[in-house]
């Protein structure tokens, strides 16, 4: 078995455009929710890249808190926008915190396959 495609929550997100247009949903509520996740995938990659480099640098404590903070950070930013999405137009909110949820699960579980079926996991040096 092989492990996921790196980016498959995208692959999904590119799905729900179809699920949401077919099934009627509210696109405010799709337009909401992707953006949110489009803006955390982006900061999650620029900031794995600058963790990465400042690792190698030797800055662990720096590398381990950018990490951290963007976590939470991330988490704040998609609650924000399903909340002030939610206030002007309720189910457009609740559609917007479905797709994040889902895509969120997806991409959690996902990372966590790839994570098992990596050659040499990070962190571990071969023996």
């Amino acid at each position: 078995m092989s492990p996921p495609p790196k980016y498959v929550d995208l692959l999904v997100l590119a799905a729900a455009l179809a699920v949401f247009v077919v099934g009627g949903f509210p696109m405010l509520g799709f337009a909401a929710g992707a953006a949110s996740w489009l803006v955390q995938r982006g900061i999650q990659t620029y900031t794995a890249r600058r963790a990465k480099a400042e690792l190698a640098a030797g800055n662990r404590q720096k590398a381990m808190g950018m990490i951290a903070a963007t976590t939470l950070g991330r988490v704040w930013l998609m609650a924000t926008v399903v909340l002030l999405t939610g206030l002007a137009d309720r189910p457009a909110g609740l559609a917007a915190a479905v797709l994040v949820a889902v895509l969120f699960t997806i991409s959690f579980v996902a990372q966590g396959i790839s994570h098992l079926f990596a050659e040499d996991p990070e962190g571990q040096e071969a023996a």
